[in-house]
């Protein structure tokens, strides 16, 4: 498949209403059917299971920040390796939307993406993709949608809204990686508790600390955190939820990082954040691009595979 990457774009700045809800349909469609083996994803609820081959590209937050994802793909050459290798993967940590200018053109952007590669992209929720009672604050996904769809903009949004649920909650790549875009949570004992967190929730507090919670080197367990959703989780919980799932490293978006990335809990845990600019004012962007069968033993040893822009 030829990739055009510059048409995808220019038609995500031209899309209106029309153009931009029929998108999100085909999107859903796909996305909310899509269980057991999918090319080489291994589907259970709204968890993705990976085989350790291939490569992958890891993307954080990017908060309608188009040009850090054009440099992305542009630095990576990874869309090109996608339409000669079907293992090469691409998985987004959510946060398509909100603090920036171009939402709309980012999630057009990234749903075009999964529709002409539905078996190697992966498109995970964000807390900004939340369910209702955990919305975060302040939403600007509804200014955005006014200014740019005028006065289609509510159907549009809800159509959008309608989507976020069936993104996905976690990824785990046997014996490497547990990808989650906020933290870990305390009392999931297996990968059902991960797969349908969405439904057991609000009941369970599982979604709301996958979607929000943040690590911290001090506290040794769980207390609350300053975002009002989540809790900060130390190390212990780290150590436990890793035994229980037999994975190496946490790879995690949420958190801005004045180098574009950070690690947490003495190498346990990666936080990649490729957004740039304001609201956050990081001096650096970043992503990790790794083969996924190479095993490391700490986030550490993926620092050469962190690329920074």
């Amino acid at each position: 498949m030829q990739l055009d990457l510059t048409q995808i774009v220019k038609e995500a700045l031209e899309s209106k209403s029309d153009a931009f809800v029929n998108l999100v349909e085909d999107a859903m469609r796909l996305l909310c059917k899509e269980t057991g083996k999918v090319g080489n994803l291994d589907i259970l609820g709204r968890l993705v299971k990976l085989k350790p081959q291939g490569e992958a590209l890891i993307i954080g937050d990017l908060h309608g920040d188009l040009e850090s994802l054009i440099d992305i793909f542009k630095m990576s050459n990874l869309l090109q390796k996608m339409s000669q290798k079907t293992d090469a993967i691409l998985i987004f940590l959510g946060d398509y939307g909100d603090r920036g200018e171009y939402s709309k053109e980012i999630y057009y952007t990234v749903l075009k993406l999964k529709l002409l590669f539905p078996k190697q992209v992966i498109l995970m929720r964000g807390n900004h993709e939340g369910p209702e009672d955990l919305m975060a604050s302040p939403h600007d996904l509804p200014v955005e949608f006014e200014v740019k769809f005028g006065e289609k903009w509510t159907s549009v949004y809800a159509k959008i809204r309608e989507l976020f649920a069936c993104l996905y909650n976690a990824v785990l790549v046997e014996e490497r990686y547990l990808i989650i875009h906020g933290g870990l949570p305390p009392r999931t004992r297996g990968i059902e508790d991960l797969a349908f967190a969405h439904v057991t929730h609000p009941k369970q507090r599982i979604l709301e600390d996958m979607l929000w919670s943040d690590p911290n080197d001090t506290v040794k367990e769980v207390c609350a955190s300053p975002r009002g959703a989540g809790r900060l989780f130390g190390e212990k919980v780290t150590n436990e939820v890793f035994r229980r799932f037999n994975v190496k490293i946490l790879i995690r978006g949420h958190e801005p990082s004045k180098e574009g990335f950070k690690i947490d809990h003495h190498g346990k845990i990666l936080t990649l954040f490729s957004r740039k600019g304001p609201p956050y004012f990081n001096t650096f962007g970043a992503y990790l691009n790794v083969e996924l069968s190479r095993k490391f033993e700490n986030a550490e040893q993926l620092i050469p595979f962190i690329h920074k822009f």
